[in-house]
């Protein structure tokens, strides 16, 4: 039943033009140029263009266009919405690679324009995989220097990616969606045979995320824009274009304003400043831990709030027992010298001399005097009573026993 609502779901996704607005030529030197007898086309000798088949893992050959800006200092990898192959974007791409200075590469998933297969959602993740490798190896461009850019189902494959790169240097979602399902029948929670589930995965990105959605958007609801910009861990100031809808947003005058801004400031923010970035946030995380229980606790940190000791972290002592060997008393895999039991020299375990990790109990006489003078497993002791049972109060010695230790 799920595998039919995915595919049911993933027809209402994918609408590519048929029949596609361009076709591929091969030229007398071997390049390939791009014929269209309607959409504007790029001159058979302009050299800031190439066009590329790319191989993909499912073994579909995509069409890409690379434009290039010799001013350019990043790149923008372009993931298109629906019912458009590159034949209708290519003016767009021209205009987007002069306003905003960069190298920008688009591309047609599969079976949308000349790109061989069927569209569907893995092989999307498929196609931008193959594209970002081209990138990569043909012309040399690393991640940092790299801004995702997808439109509409676009935003689906764009943060598939940037999920899986952290040092990238932004992500622009434009019309995104939160899911499949949530645009179809605008349910409040997450199936597994959902598509697109940008609503976990925008969690993930490590970059400034800018979205940008019209407020009366009768595709894709404004509350999905909002949705991934709250969600995002680095949320840039979004664009919410006033009366703009779903496929019409370049055509206000904030929305290449807004755009310019934003690849302004990634330009500014240099490896350098990046890396600072990340540190200082690693050092306020690293500084909200429990001092205390890293000092104290030979495992990890409890779980339990502790009743004795104000430095604590708010979950402290969770005490989980194990067995360590057939003749060795009960050991807390995680005790705190501060909280429950205080013990002066051993405080990761309760061994005897049988014990395979005699280099963790330092004591030689049981630190709690208050033991049962009868211990029912005098074999966990060292010289004296350390049975853990004892110590707390809670052995029986196959009685009811007294409850004093």
């Amino acid at each position: 039943m799920g595998c039919m609502v995915s595919q049911l779901a993933a027809k209402f996704a994918f609408f590519p033009p048929s029949p596609p607005t361009y076709h591929l030529k091969k030229r007398d030197d071997g390049k390939l140029t791009v014929v269209s007898p309607a959409a504007p086309i790029p001159h058979a000798d302009d050299t800031s263009l190439d066009v590329l088949l790319v191989d993909t893992k499912h073994g579909n050959k995509i069409v890409a266009f690379y434009l290039r800006n010799p001013y350019a200092r990043l790149t923008l990898l372009y993931s298109h919405g629906n019912a458009a192959d590159l034949g209708q974007l290519y003016d767009l791409f021209v205009q987007l690679k002069v306003n905003l200075r960069v190298n920008l590469m688009g591309y047609d998933y599969s079976g949308y324009g000349a790109s061989t297969g069927k569209p569907s959602e893995s092989s999307t993740y498929a196609d931008i995989e193959a594209i970002y490798q081209c990138l990569e190896t043909e012309y040399g461009v690393s991640q940092e220097d790299v801004i995702l850019y997808g439109q509409s189902v676009g935003s689906g494959p764009t943060l598939h990616l940037a999920s899986k790169l952290p040092r990238l240097r932004g992500v622009v979602l434009h019309s995104g969606i939160l899911s499949g399902l949530r645009v179809l029948c605008h349910v409040k929670f997450t199936f597994c045979f959902d598509i697109y589930k940008n609503i976990n995965k925008v969690k993930k990105v490590k970059c400034p995320v800018l979205v940008i959605h019209g407020t009366e958007d009768e595709v894709v609801n404004w509350l999905h824009g909002n949705g991934l910009w709250k969600m995002a861990r680095e949320s840039y100031e979004p664009l919410w274009i006033k009366g703009g809808g779903h496929c019409n947003l370049e055509l206000y005058p904030d929305y290449i304003r807004h755009l310019c801004k934003f690849i302004q400031e990634m330009e500014n923010m240099t490896t350098e400043k990046r890396l600072k970035k990340i540190r200082q946030s690693a050092k306020e995380s690293k500084s909200n831990t429990c001092s205390t229980c890293s000092s104290c606790c030979r495992m990890k940190c409890c779980r339990v709030k502790c009743p004795d000791c104000s430095n604590c972290c708010s979950d402290c002592m969770n005490v989980s027992w194990s067995i360590n060997c057939p003749e060795c008393c009960w050991r807390p895999s995680c005790i705190k010298g501060c909280c429950f039991l205080k013990f002066p020299s051993c405080l990761g375990s309760f061994c005897c001399t049988k014990c395979s990790w005699p280099s963790c109990c330092g004591v030689t006489k049981c630190s709690l005097p208050s033991c049962y003078p009868k211990c029912a497993r005098p074999s966990c002791c060292c010289k004296s009573c350390f049975c853990w049972q004892c110590c707390v109060g809670k052995h029986s010695n196959g009685t009811k026993g007294k409850q004093n230790g």
